[in-house]
This record gives structure tokens, sequence and C-alpha cells, in this order.
């Protein structure tokens, strides 16, 4: 067989060479992240241009706050709302996803996404919120990587410390204070579920959070919660 032409050659280690660069960059941020908080993420920088566009002085809400001045209430209301199987699995829940398929079938459109947390840790750190084959490629290595190097306690931590929960504002800090007036340490069980209960699309849930549908789900999840392994 006459081999492959010297340019293609080339070609071809040099885009591996970039994508192994590319990846190595990731890699290198969640090695740092095992042991310094993250200042920012890819999602929180992208909230703030968007703020930004409207109000050039926007700033965001956001209070980084140690694992052990989390309420036990909200670690567990999360864990029972977004990923009941976190402290088993090692970052995707197939169980999860295979059901998040079958009632995306059923509905003809999607409506359950079935990501764990370790999933929606690594695409709120390193990713866009975008919609394509090719994040969600990043997405799972990004997720394997993390799983690997960091053990569920601070996987939890950092996760409860930038995910969105509701328009500029951040971690579980600064939304126990948007919602309760108190810090998060002293968010109570009905509290900490209905804060869980928002993740999905806090940003349209913080308009109405007493809405028949929140009062609902709040309850459900405060029944779940006892059964929540947290680590």
């Amino acid at each position: 067989m006459k081999p492959a032409p010297r340019w293609l050659r080339l070609g071809l280690a040099t885009v591996a060479g970039m994508l192994l660069l590319w990846q190595g960059w990731y890699l290198g941020w969640v090695l740092w992240w095992k042991w310094v908080n993250p200042v920012t993420t890819s999602f929180q920088s992208q909230r703030l241009d968007e703020a930004r566009q409207k109000n050039p002085k926007a700033e965001l809400k956001r209070q980084w706050v140690p694992y052990g001045k989390i309420s036990g209430h909200l670690k567990r209301a999360v864990i029972a709302a977004e990923d009941d199987k976190f402290v088993d699995h090692e970052g995707f829940d197939w169980e999860g996803i295979q059901k998040a398929i079958e009632k995306n079938q059923k509905k003809g459109k999607v409506v359950a996404g079935g990501s764990t947390i370790s999933q929606q840790l690594a695409k709120n750190l390193l990713l866009s919120p975008a919609k394509s084959f090719l994040r969600k490629g990043e997405e799972a290595i990004i997720t394997v990587w993390i799983e690997l190097l960091w053990d569920k306690r601070r996987i939890l931590e950092v996760y409860l410390n930038v995910v969105e929960w509701g328009d500029g504002v951040f971690g579980a800090e600064a939304a126990a204070r948007r919602y309760y007036g108190i810090p998060a340490a002293q968010l109570g069980a009905e509290q900490a579920a209905r804060l869980a209960v928002m993740l999905p699309a806090p940003r349209r849930y913080e308009r109405n959070p007493y809405s028949a549908y929140m009062n609902g789900r709040t309850q459900l999840i405060v029944s779940r919660m006892a059964g929540a392994e947290v680590p």
C-alpha cells in the first residue's frame, strides 16, 4: 500500500498535536482547581458579558464558602434533586441518561438531560452552554478527569460555590442571602429544597419561587432528603 503523502501526515500530526494541547489546557485547570478555589468560571464569564451589554457596571453576586460552612440540608437537597447516585457513580449515571432519552423521545423534545453533578460542573467550569456533540464530548472528558483527580467532597464543594442560582447570582452563599437573607450555613430543610428545585432553570424559577409547581416539587425533595448520601 502506498504511504500517505507527506503533507497529509504532517497535517494529521498537527491536528493531533493541537487537540492534545487543547485537552492539556483543560487538564491543567482541573489539576489547579483540585487545591485552588476557582475565581470565576466560563459560564460566569458569559453571564457577566451578557449583563454588561445592558449595564457596563454590572457585577455578579458570589462569595466562596468552604464545604463545612454550607448547610447539610442544602447538600442533601441538591443531591436528592439533581443526582441521587452522586457518591456511587464515577461521573455518569447511565441509568439516568437512558431514562432521560426515553422521556425526551416520548415528549418529542428535550425535556430531561440526565447530567450528573460532575457533568454539570465540568460544563460550568470550562465550557459554554451551547448544545453540540463536540461540547458534550469535551464535557465527558473533563468529567472523567474531575472524577479521577478530585474526591466527591471537593466536587460538591466547588459545584455548590459556582452553580447559577438566579440572574447574576452564583453559589450557595449568594443564593441564601439573596432569597432568605441568611448565610448558607443556616439554611433549613425546606429553604434548601426550594433552592435545589431552582437549579435546572434558576433565572426562570426566581420570577415565581412560590408557584404551585415549586411548592409541590419542594415538598417532594424534602421527602427525599433523608435518603440522600452526602460526602
